[in-house]
């Protein structure tokens, strides 16, 4: 049984863009919440300003208040400020974000498409000399809301750089949810063919209802590690109409279904949706919550 793993983004990707303001303490303990479950991965924080983005005030806090050998716990750093932040903080891994396009780099965190590069960069191997994880995000990989179509040539030069900076792996993300299988299999074809599947991952949103269609075409190229969301919090703020990410529950629903092993206890999984929902203030949920719901009922 081949293991696919699942790194929760839940506590940073989605609760940034939720609404509700939720404590350091409180997202500290929703994430000792999903790694009881057996989530291996979690994405904690981001080290950003809490001017900036004021949902992700305390990140240090929320490090300091997890057991670090308990899962694989990353942090995103925006720039060479928020890795020294997390640096400072303990953590173990760091994640860098690279838009595809030079639009969503300026709207994103104000920088064009070299001057990101190059922080990414250095970002990247500043932490391969301090021992730390660094880990790449390549987003808008598909479609820009801005620029619309990306270039698959410019997606591969964009991760060949992050490798060569350091990367311990790129993460290939969706970000707007505007992709479709037929465009996944082409350029995740693309990628694996170039740097193989162990070193890559994928991000996806369900803006169009596609996800987990989405999922299961890289799952057919190689992938064996996605982001998901628990409950499907979050979405992008340049995608109007976004429905959040690909649910965590969907996802291992997904994988269970399709005989792959995550350790992850689906049941308990559904308690922490539960909770969830009384951290944000509404209902929470990916598309099979009410079958999965009511098939654990019933069992």
């Amino acid at each position: 049984m081949e293991t696919v793993v699942v790194n929760e983004v839940g506590p940073r990707d989605g609760l940034q863009n939720e609404s509700a303001q939720v404590t350091p303490g409180d997202r500290a303990e929703l994430i000792r919440r999903l790694v009881a479950t057996g989530i291996p991965a979690v994405e904690v924080a981001s080290f950003v300003s809490p001017k900036a983005v004021p949902k992700m005030a305390g990140a240090d806090e929320v490090v300091a208040a997890l057991d670090l050998d308990a899962a694989d716990f990353s942090a995103l750093v925006p720039n060479m400020k928020g890795y020294e932040m997390a640096r400072a903080a303990g953590a173990r891994a760091v994640a860098v974000v690279l838009s595809a396009t030079d639009t969503m780099n300026r709207k994103n965190i104000n920088m064009d498409l070299t001057t990101t590069l190059r922080v990414c960069s250095e970002i990247l191997e500043q932490a391969r000399r301090d021992g730390i994880s660094g880990r790449a995000y390549v987003s808008v990989a598909v479609t820009c809301p801005f620029e619309g179509r990306v270039p698959e040539f410019r997606v591969l030069d964009l991760t060949r750089r992050m490798f060569a900076a350091g990367a311990f792996e790129v993460t290939i993300a969706d970000t707007i949810g505007a992709a479709n299988p037929s465009q996944v299999k082409e350029l995740f074809t693309a990628l694996v063919e170039e740097f193989g599947a162990r070193r890559l991952a994928a991000h996806f949103h369900d803006t169009r209802a596609l996800a987990l269609a989405n999922a299961w075409q890289a799952l057919e190229c190689g992938i064996r590690k996605f982001d998901s969301s628990i409950g499907g919090l979050g979405g992008c703020p340049f995608a109007p109409g976004a429905a959040g990410n690909l649910a965590t529950e969907d996802l291992v629903s997904l994988l269970h279904q399709a005989g792959f092993h995550t350790g992850i206890d689906l049941e308990a999984l559904l308690e922490v949706v539960t909770h969830v929902r009384s951290l944000v203030g509404h209902d929470v949920g990916g598309r099979t919550l009410p079958w999965l719901r009511s098939r654990h009922a019933a069992a």
